[in-house]
């Protein structure tokens, strides 16, 4: 059994001594619960709501010789647990990208740009143009991908495809008015992403108003079935949720004994999805 853990922080813009911290206390947490695998917010370095290119880019730091990678490896190795979570990154190119790193140990075994770009962040940033890592871990298989890109059933699919027992998300899920009763649709779109591809889901959204902006708070971890393990939070506060899952229900994809989600598909008909 695969202890995953997702971490709700409360972050600021521009703290990175700060933001580090609370990752730092997060992860310790996480660790108490015996975490395998623990998952930290979008661009959790630096904060979010950037006043424009140029604070991000005094922010930012290239992957190789980032502080907080380093720190993310320090601490991976402490508590032994693997991490994943958003940075700021400047890359070789000179461009900014929304990126996330998978931290396993004293490695850094995958990173990952955002694809696809929510808003205000087109002015900031470039995107990715590479699909969604799938990094072989030694309990199970996991995917990465960051926020706006969960709204993608293909590229959902795709990390699905490429194996993934678990996808993790670092997200900032800006809050809207959710009527009485009701999930945030964000929730309930992880919630259907798990249910159709058979995959566990593992959300670490964010909490506190930032330059005016709040949050969903929606950290969640969604089991094969659809249904959440863990959250979701929907609260305006840090929280460290775990959950044990049983990453070997991902790799079944039967529905019963007739259907199947993946071998079900008949790609030939759907060309015109990919135009």
């Amino acid at each position: 059994m695969t202890v995953i853990a997702v971490c709700q922080l409360a972050l600021s813009v521009g703290d990175v001594a700060g933001n580090r911290a609370a990752a730092a206390a997060a992860v310790a947490e996480a660790a108490e619960h015996g975490a395998d695998l623990v998952v930290l917010p979008e661009l959790c370095d630096t904060g979010y709501v950037f006043s424009g290119a140029e604070e991000a880019r005094a922010l930012a730091a290239p992957a190789a010789d980032s502080p907080t990678l380093c720190h993310w490896r320090t601490l991976s190795v402490q508590y032994a647990t693997t991490i994943v979570a958003g940075f700021c990154e400047l890359g070789d190119d000179g461009r900014l990208y929304n990126s996330a790193a998978v931290v396993s140990g004293d490695e850094i075994a995958a990173i990952y740009r955002k694809a696809h770009l929510w808003d205000a962040e087109n002015l900031i940033f470039t995107p990715g143009d590479e699909p969604p890592p799938v990094v072989d871990l030694p309990f199970g298989r996991v995917g990465l991908m960051i926020c706006y890109d969960l709204e993608f059933p293909e590229w959902v699919r795709l990390a699905v495809l490429g194996g993934a027992d678990v996808i993790t998300a670092p997200v900032n899920w800006p809050a809207s008015e959710v009527p009485v009763g009701e999930r945030p649709c964000d929730v309930v779109r992880v919630q259907a992403e798990a249910s159709m591809n058979r995959v566990f889901i593992a959300v670490a959204d964010r909490c506190r108003a930032e330059r005016g902006v709040s949050w969903v708070g929606g950290t969640v971890i969604v089991s094969p079935d659809g249904y959440p393990l863990a959250g979701p939070v929907t609260a305006d506060h840090p929280a460290v949720l775990a959950a044990p899952c049983d990453l070997a229900q991902a790799r079944d994809k039967r529905l019963n004994a007739h259907n199947d989600v993946l071998t079900d598909r008949r790609p030939t008909l759907y060309g015109p999805v990919a135009k």
